[in-house]
């Protein structure tokens, strides 16, 4: 087998990719220019975007794996509980959440000996 023999496959591969997901944004820009930022198709999309990110936060706190997976649940809560009341608190600025999210949970598996 060369190395040049099953290049084929990742060609096509990278154009169904690229089909698949390039056909939806531009469906998505010309959609877009007609809609109103106050209109109920435009809020019931960001209601389902908001429902998929709460989901996936969701299972990484509750289902998780790698060092998560060995971590307690009360210090995972404890970091996403900490990280939104700095996100409230810091004017709501996402970065402010975050990093207090994340330095929370890097500190308590610190001091678990993670």
């Amino acid at each position: 087998m060369t190395v040049l023999e099953g290049w084929w496959a990742y060609v096509f591969i990278a154009i169904a990719g690229w089909l698949a997901t390039d056909l939806w944004r531009w469906l998505g820009v010309l959609a877009g220019n007609r809609l109103r930022e106050d209109s109920e198709a435009l809020n019931w999309v960001r209601a389902v975007a908001t429902a998929l990110v709460a989901a996936v936060i969701a299972k990484l706190i509750l289902y998780p794996t790698g060092v998560l997976e060995h971590s307690p649940l009360w210090l995972r809560l404890g970091a996403v509980g900490l990280g939104a009341l700095a996100f409230f608190i810091g004017g709501r600025k996402p970065a402010i959440g975050i990093a207090t999210a994340i330095a929370v949970l890097a500190i308590g598996l610190w001091a678990l000996g993670f």
